[in-house]
């Protein structure tokens, strides 16, 4: 690997304009100038991690191309996404940042998640003990505005019938499900990724900045 490329998978470059575009980092390297030698040191620390950061999000982009290309899906957009967008904070508490951003940005992630969810088989045995272990998320609103305990012989109409919530908890455990294929997928499909230095996971122990938070 040359150092033009921030990795490479199964041999094919990944080119480190990709990362530097996704940043934006030429912005982010004017403004760490501005700032104090300490502060200095600080940013260009963050800005290290941040690369690493983003260096993750395309490469799972590409691990999910390679995915869909396998399984036979159709092509998912071409366009590599470089802007930011949106991400729901459950999503990063749920899934971790690097996970959540690629889900957001990349089409082929999506697809391949939503592929794995198809694939999910969820038994009836598992929605009916859901159901039983989780009464309060089921009560009706006007259980709720009384102050009903779920779990202290409530009437049986202050508790939605398990007929009526039944396909909502199934396809809440089926997403639920899919998640987990998707990091098992991720984690597996990552032995064929080789990094460049600077370029490692942000939490890899083996660079000084490494750092891994919840």
């Amino acid at each position: 690997m040359t150092e033009e490329y921030a990795a490479s998978i199964r041999g094919k470059p990944i080119p480190k304009q990709h990362v530097e575009t996704f940043l934006g980092t030429d912005a982010l390297r004017g403004a760490g100038n501005c700032a104090t030698s300490h502060d200095g040191a600080a940013q260009a620390r963050r800005h290290r991690q941040q690369r690493r950061w983003a260096t993750q999000v395309i490469v799972t982009d590409e691990l999910a191309r390679h995915a869909c290309a396998e399984r036979g899906l159709p092509p998912p957009d071409d366009v590599l996404p470089m802007r930011l967008l949106t991400i729901p904070e459950t999503d990063v508490a749920d899934l971790g940042s690097i996970i959540a951003a690629a889900l957001a940005h990349s089409p082929a992630a999506r697809a391949l998640l939503a592929d794995l969810e198809r694939e999910q088989h969820i038994p009836e045995t598992a929605v009916r003990d859901y159901y039983d272990r989780n009464r309060d998320r089921f009560l009706t609103p006007d259980a709720l505005r009384r102050g009903v305990d779920p779990y202290d012989d409530p009437a049986p109409s202050d508790i939605h019938p398990y007929a009526h919530v039944h396909h909502g908890i199934a396809q809440q455990l089926r997403h639920a499900a899919a998640r987990r294929a998707f990091f098992n997928w991720l984690g597996r499909a990552r032995a064929d990724v080789v990094y460049a230095d600077g370029h490692e996971h942000p939490g890899d122990p083996s660079h000084p900045d490494h750092e891994h938070r919840h």
